[in-house]
């Protein structure tokens, strides 16, 4: 198991001629209803070297011009390598400090990933694992970007559920022993990050210590799960599971498709805050909804390990679960609101903020559910338990804190 995450060949900029702070954006699934966002991002780039010209923001997805940006990414990509403008740094990890913008630092590992440990499909058993669940019909227009790309640049994070911090935490006693690598102020407010090349005797330490912190009882089953981006690892192993499929009988163990370049996180971090994501049911039979969540669910007033906070008309009634299908509550609530809408009129929507919940509420035919957040503690268990979690079971961080593209790998 201790082969599922390991160093690579990482490309980075040289930053003493290169401007850090225009090559490293956000992650291209963040601000997909706000084309200003990337406009702004392009006029702070300008022509300088930048990811920027190596990633499809996914505002764009939709847009008539699609196949020529991919185009363009992929003649970026070749330019870039070809110009000298990314170095190779062999059988490397990098510990890298990333300081949100509310003051929060957050710590991590970058290194690859292994592909053959990874399955998305809810079910699954590896290693690796969605924590909710995966759109199929989001994958194949990443696809397309993918399949032809000389480089992959992750903004992908998977967590590890290691309380007392033993294995990130090694990397960052021994930082002032490391190459700083980077360190640079990232732009639209993400805050700033260092980046730092971890030395033999560092990535052995830290090696050791995720090795035994994976062997333990509680964790031998599941041992990696999705934080940030699971739909772009997703699409890196369908691209895999699709060379395979077109190369049968060639011997692809080595090939660097197979791998995935990503950071690990500790879900423990201070910087991860987990906030839930409640529901609203508008243009439906309300009293009806709570008549079938009533019984379905036997929802009281005596308490169980399972609330849910029903908001209708202004008022707030918090009752229990005493029958639940999963083991959250959000699990046990949308199982039974998937099956009413599926057979009655309704209409739901996933929202943030509490607030946002009761003004909506108020209105006639809605009605909603406010849910606990989930806690740190019950993520890696009800993964376990139930498969994945439910889609829109929680939200981790602000779109500004999701990670920055910073460096590269050769995947072909």
């Amino acid at each position: 198991m201790q082969n599922i995450f390991t160093a690579a060949d990482i490309l980075l900029p040289d930053f003493t001629v290169t401007d850090a702070a225009k090559w490293s954006v956000i992650a291209c699934d963040q601000f997909t209803g706000d084309p200003s966002y990337w406009e702004n991002a392009a006029a702070l780039v300008g022509d300088a070297p930048s990811t920027l010209s190596l990633i499809l923001p996914e505002v764009y997805l939709e847009d008539a011009d699609v196949e020529e940006r991919i185009c363009a990414i992929r003649t970026n990509m070749e330019q870039y390598l070809e110009n000298g403008v990314l170095r190779t740094y062999e059988d490397a990890m990098i510990y890298v400090e990333r300081m949100q913008g509310n003051g929060v630092l957050r710590a991590g590992v970058i290194g690859k990933i292994d592909l053959e440990a990874y399955d998305y499909n809810k079910g699954s058993v590896s290693p690796v694992r969605a924590t909710e669940a995966t759109v199929l019909e989001r994958i194949p227009p990443r696809m397309r970007v993918r399949e032809k790309a000389e480089l992959e640049l992750p903004h992908i994070m998977i967590l590890i559920d290691d309380p007392q911090d033993t294995a990130i935490g090694s990397c960052t006693a021994a930082k002032n022993n490391m190459q700083k690598l980077y360190s640079t102020e990232l732009m639209s407010g993400g805050g700033s990050v260092d980046g730092y090349l971890m030395g033999e005797a560092e990535q052995a330490a830290f090696q050791s210590a995720l090795s035994a912190l994976l062997e333990r009882e509680e964790n031998r089953e599941l041992q990696f799960a999705m934080g940030d981006g699971n739909h772009s690892l997703a699409t890196a192993k369908a691209c895999y599971e699709a060379m395979k499929q077109a190369n049968p009988g060639v011997d692809l163990s080595d090939h660097p498709a197979r791998y995935a370049l990503v950071e690990i996180v500790n879900l423990h971090s201070d910087a991860l805050q987990f906030e839930a994501i409640h529901r609203i049911i508008e243009n439906t039979d309300t009293a009806k909804l709570i008549d079938v969540l009533t019984q379905e669910l036997a929802l009281s007033e005596t308490e169980s390990e399972q609330p849910v906070t029903v908001v209708q008309n202004g008022t707030r009634r918090t009752l229990y679960i005493h029958k639940p299908s999963s083991n959250l509550a959000v699990g046990s609530l949308q199982n039974v609101l998937d099956a009413f809408l599926a057979e009655n009129a309704g209409k739901i929507d996933y929202i943030h903020g509490e607030e946002t919940v009761e003004r909506l509420a108020a209105k006639d035919g809605s009605i909603g559910f406010l849910l606990p957040d989930l806690h740190k503690s019950l993520l890696f268990p009800s993964v376990q338990k139930d498969g994945v979690l439910p889609r829109k079971t929680f939200s981790m961080g602000h779109a500004e804190d999701k990670r920055y593209y910073m460096e590269c790998r050769r995947i072909r």
